[in-house]
C-alpha cells in the first residue's frame, strides 16, 4: 500500500511540472529519501485534482485539523514541495511545486554549501532520471515536436549593458522587427528589476551546486551564490531556509561580480509572461545551467524572451574567437573569413559577446522577440 502511494504521489507531483518524468525506481528511490509516508498521503489526497489550494480545501480533502495541515505544509515547504504564500488577493494558497522548474530541484540544492550522503545521492539520483526523460523525449521525438512549440518562455534574458571597461555597450533599434501594438516593457535593466522589490533574497546557484556534487565543477566560475528570489517568492526562500535576504546594495554587488565572471541574467515570470512581475533572477554559466544543458541534452526546447539580438561589425572583428567560446547558446561561430557570425535565431540577446570582446566589434540590436530553438534530434530511426 506504501508502494501504490508513493507512486501516485509521483504522478501527481510530475503532472505539476512541464517535463513528461516517467514514473521509474529511480524517481520512486528520489520520492522515498525526500517524503514520509505521512507527507506522501497528505499529497495524494489533497492535489489529486487541483495543484492550488486555500486551507478550507485542504480540511476538506483530507479530514485533518488545520493544526495537522500546518505541520505537513512547513515540512513539505521546508523541502521545497509545496509554495505557501498568500495570493495576490491577500489570502493563504498552498500550491503543489514540480520536481523542477521550479520546485524540489531546485530548492533541494541552493541553501548551503555542505552537503550530506543523502542528499549527495540524491544528486546523482537526479542525475539518472534527467538521463531516463532524455530517452523518453528522444524515443518519442515527433510525437512530442508539436508539444514543444506549445511551451511558453521559460526565461527573460536581460543583457549586460557595459563591455569590460566599463563602458556602455553600444544599442540600436532593430528596425526588423515590429514591436507589438500592446507591447507591456518589461524592465530590460537589471538594476531596475532589483529597484521593484523591497524583499530580495540570495542563494546559491542550485545548478552549480549540483553539478559539484556530481564532480563536476564549474569552469566558467566559482561564485555560488547568485541566485535571487524578489517578493513573495524571496519572503518564502528566506522562511524555510533555502537564502538570505538581502538589500538592494548587496544585490547589485553580487550583479556585478556575475557580471565580471561572464554569467547570464535570466529573469523569471510566472507561466512566462513578462506582463507580469519577476519572480527570480538567476546568473547562468554555459557549464552548469539546467535550461541550457537539458536543451543541449536533447530533453527541452530553449524557449527565450528577449529584447535583444547582437550584431557584429565585420570590419572591426579580428577573429579572436572569445565570442565563439564565450557564447552560453552556441550562437556565434567564426566563418570562412575568420570573422565572427553570429546565428539570429539562437541568439538570446545576453550581451556577454559584447562585454567579452576586446575589440568593442558587437553590439545590441532592441527588439522584443522570442527565441525557440527545439532540442536536438539525437537518434535516427
Amino acid at each position: 500500500m506504501s508502494e501504490k502511494k508513493y507512486r501516485k504521489a509521483a504522478q501527481i507531483i510530475t503532472k505539476a511540472g512541464m517535463l513528461p518524468f516517467p514514473i521509474t525506481d529511480t524517481l520512486m528511490e528520489i520520492m522515498e529519501l525526500l517524503y514520509t509516508d505521512e507527507e506522501v498521503e497528505f499529497i495524494t489526497k489533497a492535489f489529486r485534482r487541483k495543484p492550488s489550494l486555500t486551507m478550507e480545501q485542504l480540511k476538506d480533502k483530507t479530514n485533518m485539523s488545520e493544526e495537522k495541515i500546518e505541520t505537513l505544509v512547513d515540512s513539505l515547504a521546508s523541502k521545497g514541495a509545496l509554495f505557501n504564500q498568500p495570493s495576490s488577493k491577500g489570502f493563504m494558497v498552498y500550491r503543489l511545486l514540480p520536481l523542477i522548474m521550479v520546485g524540489t530541484f531546485e530548492y533541494t540544492f541552493m541553501n548551503k554549501i555542505e552537503y550530506t550522503d543523502k542528499e549527495k545521492k540524491i544528486a546523482e539520483l537526479f542525475e539518472v532520471l534527467f538521463e531516463e526523460v532524455q530517452e523518453v523525449v528522444q524515443e518519442k521525438y515527433d510525437m512530442m515536436a508539436p508539444m514543444f512549440k506549445q511551451i511558453p518562455p521559460v526565461d527573460r534574458t536581460v543583457p549586460i549593458y557595459e563591455n569590460k571597461e566599463g563602458k556602455e555597450i553600444k544599442i540600436e533599434v532593430n528596425k526588423e522587427v515590429k514591436a507589438p501594438e500592446e507591447q507591456v516593457l518589461a524592465a530590460n535593466k537589471i538594476r531596475d528589476i532589483i529597484d521593484k522589490f523591497d524583499d530580495i533574497a540570495v542563494a546559491h546557484c542550485f545548478c552549480r551546486q549540483h553539478q559539484d556534487l556530481l564532480g563536476n565543477s564549474c569552469k566558467v566560475t566559482d561564485l555560488r551564490e547568485t541566485c535571487f528570489t524578489l517578493g513573495k517568492s524571496a519572503r518564502f526562500v528566506s522562511e524555510h531556509g533555502f537564502g538570505r535576504l538581502i538589500s538592494k546594495e548587496e544585490a547589485l554587488e553580487i550583479l556585478q561580480k556575475s557580471e565580471e565572471e561572464g554569467l547570464v541574467h535570466k529573469a523569471f515570470h510566472p507561466h512566462g509572461d513578462i506582463k507580469r512581475d519577476e519572480t527570480s533572477i538567476c546568473n547562468c554559466c554555459k557549464d552548469c545551467c539546467a535550461t541550457f544543458g537539458l536543451w543541449r541534452d536533447g530533453v527541452i526546447p530553449m524557449v527565450n524572451a528577449t529584447n535583444f539580438l547582437s550584431k557584429i561589425d565585420n570590419d572591426l572583428c579580428i577573429g579572436c574567437g572569445t565570442c565563439v567560446e564565450r557564447c552560453p547558446v552556441d550562437a556565434i561561430e567564426l566563418n570562412n573569413e575568420n570573422k565572427a557570425e553570429r546565428n539570429a535565431d539562437w541568439c538570446i540577446g545576453c550581451g556577454i559577446c559584447a562585454h567579452f570582446c576586446p575589440e568593442s566589434a558587437i553590439s545590441l540590436l532592441e527588439g522584443p522577440r522570442t527565441v525557440y530553438v527545439p532540442p536536438p534530434k539525437l537518434r535516427n530511426k
